[in-house]
Order: C-alpha cells, then structure tokens, then sequence
C-alpha cells in the first residue's frame, strides 16, 4: 500500500471552508469534530491537514530526540 495519495480535489467555499473527501476521511479515520492543523508553505504553495493526535506523536518523538541529543552531547564533555 502506497503512503501518499492523491484523493480528489476540495473547493474553497465562500466562507474559506473545504470538503474533505470521503475517501480521504475514511483511509485516514477523520471524523467529525476531530480537530486538524493547517501546515503549509507559502513558497511551495503547499497546503496540508494534520490530525491533533498526529501532530502530538510527532512533538513527543522531538522531545526525546532532543533529550537523547543532550544526553549524547552531556556524555562527550
């Protein structure tokens, strides 16, 4: 199973709302009232949803990469 796909396409309604596809919503369990973070860049012209729970796994593994790095650094001087 690939990881990146192409799910369809989402209009931009009047309000600056998005459908999100059902497809897209079901492979990757968003439900209503889940809370998505917007991420982007301006100089790609990318835009992304990223799911609560997903966001807080990635800055947890940060956190202990960083205390691994300081513990490495700690142990060289």
């Amino acid at each position: 199973m690939h990881d990146k796909k192409l799910f369809g396409t989402a209009t931009v309604g009047t309000k600056g709302q998005i459908v999100i596809p059902l497809e897209a919503r079901d492979e990757m369990d968003i439900q209503t009232g889940d809370k998505l973070y917007v991420v982007g860049s301006c100089k790609s012209g990318f835009v992304g949803l990223l799911k609560e729970e997903t966001l807080e796994k990635f800055i947890e593994h940060m956190n202990l990469e960083v205390e691994n790095l300081k513990t490495i650094k700690e142990s060289r001087k």
